[in-house]
């Protein structure tokens, strides 16, 4: 096993796949600012859960133009920011994050994607051997369930894991019995 402290996680959020599944799938509208994920505590997860610094990449659409309140907020939180443009019949986030995928099977460092897209099951199932550490956050419930087939993927929930929400969200999820605590359902 090397030494993590030579090695470094790169968090590439898909933050359009993460942003339409809470919108569309959880909320059932668009997220208000204080339902939207706190990315700074994703960076911190991921530096928590694999003891080692971690550096967030944040992918999103700009063809209609940067929405430079939201870059800036994710550059304080020391984000890379990459904004991308395309035509409207290209995937571009996808694309990049692709590209990105491929790229780091010649690095030494580990990933964890967000997402809950089966177009990067590919990518990320070539990225797993030792001692390189792979990693998915997303919804549980709406993560494509190929990624549940890949031998080595470590998985973890946005919410219960990651916990970057201020206040829970409206999910039914299925609770393993030795994490049912009645007190949550009798406030």
């Amino acid at each position: 096993m090397p030494d993590t402290d030579s090695r470094t996680t790169w968090v590439l959020v898909d933050g359009e796949n993460i942003d339409a599944t809470l919108g569309a799938s959880i909320l059932g509208r668009r997220p208000q600012p204080d339902e939207r994920p706190r990315w700074d505590r994703l960076v911190t997860f991921s530096e928590r859960v694999w003891a080692q610094p971690a550096q967030g990449v944040f992918f999103l659409n700009a063809s209609a133009g940067i929405p430079m309140p939201f870059v800036q907020a994710l550059k304080a939180m020391d984000y890379v920011v990459v904004p991308l443009s395309g035509g409207p019949d290209e995937k571009i986030v996808d694309i990049a994050i692709q590209r990105t995928l491929r790229a780091m099977r010649d690095r030494d460092a580990d990933v964890m994607l967000v997402s809950h897209d089966g177009d990067f099951l590919h990518d990320l199932s070539d990225l797993i051997g030792s001692p390189r550490r792979v990693g998915i956050a997303a919804f549980s419930e709406f993560r494509n369930a190929g990624f549940a087939s890949i031998p080595g993927l470590e998985k973890f929930d946005l919410e219960y894991d990651a916990r970057v929400f201020d206040a829970p969200l409206p999910r039914i999820r299925v609770i393993p019995i030795d994490e049912f605590d009645p007190s949550a359902f009798l406030g």
